[in-house]
């Protein structure tokens, strides 16, 4: 009997799955394998939010195996010892895993090579998992990756995708496959109280349900904040609980232009990707400098205290700050209003938002989230780095009537219609009966010296 294991990481499903498939083809029995990564707690990247909806894809996938004769195989600690040790446990002769990104996902593939090859194991690494196109795989002339995105996007959109797996009809684990329990959301404190359940079933519920509602008009709604209409399914496309390739197959077969904007959002995704995957040093480092000297958490302690409580005085701004830590999770036109105030109007770290983010963002991923906040920044991909987001204009262009401000902003709950938007403007008597803060900064005064610190007053 041979015997393949697949290490699972952020590919947390069955169906269209690569290296499961592959593994299945290869051997007689197969172990599913999820090591609880001392990595990356050591890094302090295990989140109480992304921890909770890691036990739940743990457990729907455990369920997923079972139901095909199979289990999933847990062990804590370093990655590369843990794998080694289940290999030479169940003699095995191969080990499929899915291909990464970051400087960590590198690093990791590299030791596990040299670690398996001593033993005799082979590493089969496999593309497309978690990626639509392969990093590396659209490419301009003259360049490693592409660093403007629509000119990716042409490209990608040319490109042939392979067709989905389905998720396999059984699975025979080896019996000495040795695992300890699976991790529980109710171990785990601070979890955001509206967070998302995880698991590939209830993505796959979620993606049915609001394709069939609302992906035809998602181009006219994914930035209505009020509306509460994108997909949510950036969680599960993080652990990989949804495959990228099968959405975009689905969203194309469903046809139209909300279709097209949603296959537009990944191709986003996919973008990120290529551009960490060629320089990883952007999750931490300028990819295009200005050389700003921004504020730090000693230059600006109660701004950002402030920014990250939703105490700004700007409602916008607030409300999205709010549904971050109420629910682990913020609509996108929201992230860009919160990243552009800090970043832009108090001129503070992009980094120190990042962190934050990191902190409470289920879908917080080093690739997306911090490429996002540079692009906000300036100092990423933005073809347009010094563009400020007025904070009131899109306030009346996607809250017009003030819906999602009230949602999160109870205090300001009893403010009819655009009003919401600008509570400092009420009579004295009125606005002395709000329990909310005046506006940190004037909007004008932010903007004149963040154009001031790049050189452009």
């Amino acid at each position: 009997m041979t015997v393949a294991v697949v290490l699972f990481t952020s590919d947390l499903r069955l169906h269209d799955h690569p290296p499961l498939h592959a593994a299945l083809k290869a051997a007689d029995e197969v172990v599913p394998l999820f090591v609880l990564d001392s990595g990356i707690h050591a890094a302090g990247f295990d989140a109480p939010n992304r921890r909770a909806f890691l036990a739940d894809c743990l457990n729907d996938l455990d369920a997923s195996l079972r139901r095909r004769g199979g289990r999933l195989v847990v062990r804590a600690g370093p990655v590369v010892r843990e794998v080694r040790a289940v290999a030479a446990e169940c003699e095995a002769v191969e080990v499929h895993m899915a291909a990464g990104v970051t400087a960590y996902a590198h690093r990791r593939e590299e030791q596990l090579r040299e670690a398996l090859a001593d033993t005799g194991v082979a590493l089969r690494v496999h593309e497309t998992v978690v990626t639509v196109v392969a990093p590396g795989t659209v490419t301009p002339s003259g360049s490693d990756h592409f660093a403007v995105f629509t000119p990716y996007s042409r490209r990608w959109s040319q490109e042939s995708l392979r067709a989905p797996f389905s998720a396999p009809r059984s699975v025979r684990v080896p019996d000495g496959a040795r695992g300890e329990p699976l991790p529980e959301r109710a171990d785990v404190a601070g979890v955001s109280p509206g967070l998302l359940p995880g698991g590939e079933t209830s993505g796959r519920d979620r993606f049915s349900r609001w394709s069939r509602s609302l992906l035809s008009r998602y181009e006219d709604r994914h930035d209505d904040l009020a509306g509460d209409a994108t997909s949510k399914l950036s969680p599960y496309l993080h652990f990989g609980a949804l495959s990228p390739v099968e959405l975009v197959h689905r969203a194309r077969k469903h046809g139209g232009a909300g279709a097209d904007a949603f296959v537009r959002q990944v191709c986003w995704r996919d973008f990120h990707h290529q551009v960490m995957a060629a320089r990883p040093e952007a999750s931490g480092k300028d990819y295009r400098t200005h050389h700003d000297q921004w504020r730090n958490e000693d230059d600006a302690a109660e701004d950002i205290a402030a920014w990250r409580d939703g105490r700004t005085g700007y409602p916008i701004v607030d409300a999205a700050m709010r549904q971050l830590r109420h629910e682990g999770w913020m609509h996108n036109r929201a992230r860009l209003l919160a990243a552009s105030f800090l970043t832009k109007t108090l001129y503070v770290d992009w980094r120190i938002g990042a962190r934050h983010f990191l902190d409470l963002l289920v879908d917080g991923d080093i690739v997306n989230n911090q490429l996002n906040w540079q692009w906000v920044a300036g100092t990423g991909t933005d073809t347009r780095p010094h563009r400020v987001l007025n904070p009131l204009l899109q306030a009346k262009r996607f809250d017009p009537d003030g819906t999602y401000v009230r949602r999160w902003v109870p205090e300001l709950t009893d403010l009819e219609g655009k009003k919401v938007h600008e509570p400092w403007r009420l009579p004295a008597e009125q606005r002395g009966r709000l329990d909310y803060p005046a506006p940190l900064i004037d909007l004008a005064d932010g903007l004149a010296r963040f154009r001031h610190a790049r050189g452009r007053d």
